[in-house]
């Protein structure tokens, strides 16, 4: 149960705990050994890099937030932040895959699924023997969520689904995707329903693979839906709770994206630091000038705030205390600011930052889809300002 937060309730302990320090050491210890040496091979090919997750789950990155009783880590919001930083840091486009799974189609079984379910899914997705797709946007609706157009049809003890999802992460590549479709009038909060579905099942099928500007070694694809026959026990709660229940998932989701705008922001601005150090002119680090230093400066500090807000909404989640407010403003500004410390990176860089020689143009092809994706800036400050005009 979800509590209403009180102001006088969320003083926050920042100190690092030993499992964040674990964390964080051991993902910099597995990305520079499977992650660093092929991610421009992947980003280049756009190839998507399946085996690199189940290796990932052996060490707890795929049910970071799911029970031990179920094949989790067991751990809370805080080690997701550490796990999702650190891997964005290394590279976007794998941090943006660890995150969907783990924050949208697992966490939404997670939290709604029944016990029965729980035991089905969870085992297999918090291992990375298999990976999860969440399926919410179509074609002409991305924000617009409430006029979907992707209909389950009740037939007896089945729902047959038709209809389409696109921009899914795992599209093709996942073993199961929670999809969010319509049982009832378009427009309708309460006409929405969250089900189940196997990769195998019958009438489900994947369509066309995005070409991306950036996060190219994480999968998009569509999600297509003919006559699929789907059975009323892989529905997720009741009929009709599908909406609500993915705007909670999304409440987490903006924190898994705060996360990966995080990671990102902080591996552009230690690149650009390095460099700023190392490349000379007039007979002196760049660094030293004024106009690269001061830059520096105000990203360090963008960093750190968005770091705070993103530490304050995890924290809130841990507590089981209202979130929607900060999550937003967690998103919203990392978000922001990866994109501002991407631009300056490749700045700093100068034309070596327009070169794939270096790591700076990728940060900055990456970072845009963090102020996009799991609801746009714009819709981050249209959830803000609706809380506090309440």
């Amino acid at each position: 149960m979800v509590e209403k937060r009180m102001d006088e309730d969320v003083a926050v302990n920042f100190n690092e705990k030993e499992n964040q320090i674990f964390i964080r050491q051991m993902v910099r210890d597995f990305g520079a050994l499977e992650i660093k040496p092929k991610m421009m091979e992947w980003d280049e090919s756009q190839e998507f890099p399946r085996q690199l997750f189940s290796k990932m789950g052996s060490l707890g990155l795929m049910g970071v937030l799911v029970p031990q009783e179920y094949g989790g880590a067991g751990f809370g919001y805080l080690e997701y932040i550490t796990a999702i930083t650190e891997v964005s840091k290394i590279d976007g486009s794998i941090g943006l895959s660890m995150a969907a799974h783990n924050s949208l189609c697992t966490n939404h079984i997670l939290q709604f699924g029944d016990e029965k379910q729980k035991k089905k899914y969870l085992p297999k997705l918090a291992t990375g023997d298999w990976l999860g797709a969440w399926g919410l946007t179509e074609p002409n609706t991305g924000s617009d969520a409430g006029n979907m157009r992707t209909t389950a049809i009740r037939d007896g003890e089945y729902y047959i689904l038709n209809g389409a999802k696109n921009f899914i992460t795992h599209g093709k590549s996942g073993n199961v995707a929670v999809v969010i479709v319509r049982t009832g009038e378009v427009g309708d909060s309460r006409g929405m329903s969250s089900f189940i579905v196997d990769k195998e099942t019958p009438g489900f099928s994947s369509g066309k693979k995005e070409n991306k500007l950036g996060m190219r070694a994480s999968e998009t694809a569509e999600l297509i839906f003919t006559d699929c026959r789907i059975h009323e026990s892989q529905m997720l709660g009741k009929e009709g709770e599908g909406f609500i229940q993915a705007m909670k998932v999304l409440d987490g989701g903006r924190i898994s994206i705060a996360s990966l705008s995080l990671g990102i922001a902080i591996g552009a601005f230690e690149a650009a630091l390095m460099y700023s150090k190392e490349r000379h002119q007039f007979n002196q680090p760049i660094s030293k000038f004024q106009g690269i230093a001061f830059k520096l400066a105000e990203i360090a500090t963008k960093i750190e705030a968005a770091k705070l807000l993103t530490y304050r909404a995890g924290d809130l989640k841990n507590k089981g205390l209202e979130v929607t407010r900060e999550s937003a403003m967690a998103k919203l500004f990392a978000s922001e600011i990866a994109v501002e410390a991407a631009n300056e990176g490749v700045q700093i860089f100068g034309g070596y930052g327009y070169t794939k020689d270096f790591p700076a143009e990728k940060y900055y092809r990456d970072a845009k889809l963090c102020t996009i994706g799991e609801g746009t800036s714009e819709i981050q400050k249209l959830v803000i300002s609706r809380s506090i005009l309440r």
